[in-house]
């Protein structure tokens, strides 16, 4: 099995998108029984809460529910647990790389590092603006998720 955690400060706007992006494309490809997400927050605010409600919104225009998600807290043994660990943004990257055992950093990387555009870039925090900042994330990251199952596919399967 593959694992994959998708991370962001909060885990409500984020990481769930990509985390749901992830889900859907990997369940239209079949490999949901090799491949497996979850996602996280680098800060405690909003554990146990369910993701932004403009997430959701955004994330059920194209077809996904993400409503049953409830954000957590990066834990110790995600580094261990999970292949891929990847930061929307530089700052939650130099939190986990902080965070992770040195034999396990090779793990952590940007999301951004699997899409065809943005390489290496952020993904933009979308809590305090609207809803089209929630869907330029949502496309943001689906393009993304698309590159890194392409290379789960050709490198873990």
């Amino acid at each position: 099995m593959v694992q994959v955690l998708f991370v962001c400060l909060g885990n409500i706007c984020r990481s769930p998108m990509a985390e749901g992006a992830f889900r859907h494309l990997v369940a239209e490809a079949g490999l949901g029984n090799i491949v497996s997400a979850d996602s996280a927050g680098t800060g405690p605010w909003h554990v146990g809460e369910p993701p932004d409600k403009r997430g959701q919104a955004t994330a059920a225009r194209h077809g996904i529910n993400i409503g049953h998600q409830r954000a957590r807290q990066i834990a110790a043994d995600d580094f261990t647990a999970f292949d891929y660990v990847l930061a929307m943004d530089s700052d939650n990257l130099q939190t986990l790389l902080r965070a992770a055992p040195r034999e396990h950093q090779d793990r952590v990387t940007l999301l951004l590092n699997f899409g065809s555009a943005d390489k290496g870039g952020d993904v933009p925090d979308p809590y305090y603006g609207g809803p089209k900042g929630f869907e330029d994330v949502f496309v943001l990251v689906h393009g993304a998720v698309r590159g890194l199952l392409r290379h789960i596919q050709q490198n873990d399967i």
